[in-house]
This record gives structure tokens, C-alpha cells and sequence, in this order.
């Protein structure tokens, strides 16, 4: 019985990373309908785990389900974008403010950690995990806050737009800025200065948007001067 979980699992997570990859790099685009039958072939299974990925996938801000005519790739608009991280940016950077006399050394130098792991991670490329460990970075000092509803609140709007935000990273040079700015947001906390962390939070928020408004859906990268600009937050 466990084996047929487990490997129920494995087949859910094998048609999320596939129905992910492929919106992500283009080959399925906005609008574009996510065929059962096409899944169901592939992998040889039944509809049941594929409508549980699919399931997922909504609730990641990936696809759309809609009523008699299935499961379709979803579209965010530039004011999506511009919306999620505004919110994003001021949850984040409260949390942030409310962390910063809270972090423990230990916690302090957990997010060095995390934050060394990243910039390993940009180094190799691998946007995949590296999307992983940052959350982990975020989650750190949103729990610190101690704010079960606020903690509650990041996590629904964050996975909602998950898609965003793997874009936004995904974008040149993107994750090696983002290790700069935990850099800022670490020695900011270390010197339990409430003001700065909560600026440097929301900058790092509001320059994902940034980054997914200012760059073309093909991938075009910002200007040099909007990047150095962004690359020192600025402030």
C-alpha cells in the first residue's frame, strides 16, 4: 500500500515538473489548453493524479481550470505583476521589521548559510533549487516575526503567484542580485536596524516586478543603468 503511494507521488510530481517546465520555458503558452488524454497517454496513468496535478497548478498561478473546458495555461497582465509585488513588498517588509529584534545569532547565521547555498546555486545556474533555498531564506525571517496570520498570508499570496516569482529569478543575472540584496538584508538584521531591513525587504519585492515588467516575454534583459540601479536597491 505504501509503495503505491509513493508512487502515486512520484507520477503527481513527474506531470507538475513537466506541466511547470513547459510553460516556463514557452513551449506551452497563455491560453493554450493542457490536455488530459495527451498526459494520461504519456505517462500511462489514469486522469485521477493528473487532475490532482492540475489542482496544484492552479493554485501555483500555472494553469486555469475552467468549467467544460479544461485545464488552460493562465495569463498574468502587467498590472498582475505590479500588484503582487506591491502587496508582496509591504507584508515582507513588515515581516521583516518585526523579525529584526527577534533573530537569533543561530537564526542570523542560518540565513548567512542559506544565503552562501545561493549564491553557490547561482553560480551553477540551477534555478530550480535555487528557487527552493530562497523561500527558505524568506520563510527564516517571516517566522521570526512571530505573526501567525501574517506568516499565513505571505505563504497563500506567494504560492498563488509562484509562477511570477521563478520567472522574475529566472531572469539574467537576476539570482546573482538577489544574493546581493540578502547580503544588505542580513547585516541590516545583525545590526538590528528595523528601519533598513524593512526598506531593503521591499526593495528586493518591488525589483522582482521590476524585472518581469521591464524585460520582454522573450527574455530581453534590462538596461545596464536600471540594473546597476537596482543592483544597489536604490537607496
Amino acid at each position: 500500500m505504501k509503495r503505491n503511494i509513493e508512487k502515486h507521488l512520484t507520477l503527481r510530481e513527474r506531470i507538475l515538473e513537466t506541466i511547470r517546465d513547459a510553460i516556463m520555458s514557452g513551449s506551452l503558452k497563455p491560453g493554450e489548453k493542457v490536455a488530459e488524454p495527451e498526459l494520461a497517454e504519456r505517462f500511462g496513468i489514469s486522469r485521477t493524479p493528473i487532475r490532482e496535478a492540475f489542482r496544484q497548478l492552479e493554485s501555483e498561478g500555472y494553469l486555469s481550470v475552467i468549467p467544460r473546458k479544461g485545464a488552460v495555461v493562465a495569463a498574468f497582465s502587467p498590472r498582475d505583476v505590479e500588484e503582487f509585488y506591491a502587496i508582496k513588498s509591504i507584508l515582507e517588509g513588515y515581516a521583516a521589521r518585526k523579525a529584526c529584534d527577534n533573530l537569533t545569532a543561530k537564526e542570523l547565521d542560518k540565513l548567512a548559510a542559506i544565503n552562501q547555498k545561493l549564491h553557490q546555486l547561482a553560480e551553477a545556474g540551477d534555478i530550480k533549487n535555487f528557487f527552493k533555498v530562497h523561500n527558505d531564506f524568506h520563510d527564516l525571517f517571516i517566522k521570526a516575526a512571530n505573526n501567525d496570520k501574517l506568516y499565513e498570508m505571505v505563504n497563500g499570496l506567494v504560492k498563488k503567484f509562484q509562477r511570477l516569482r521563478i520567472a522574475s529569478l529566472s531572469k539574467k543575472g537576476r539570482m546573482q542580485v538577489s544574493v546581493e540584496e540578502h547580503e544588505k538584508i542580513i547585516e541590516a538584521f545583525r545590526n538590528k536596524n528595523a528601519n533598513l531591513a524593512e526598506k531593503l525587504v521591499q526593495k528586493n519585492a518591488e525589483y522582482g516586478g521590476i524585472v518581469l515588467i521591464k524585460s520582454g516575454p522573450d527574455g530581453t534583459p534590462m538596461k545596464k543603468a536600471e540594473q546597476t540601479a537596482a543592483k544597489h536597491l536604490d537607496l
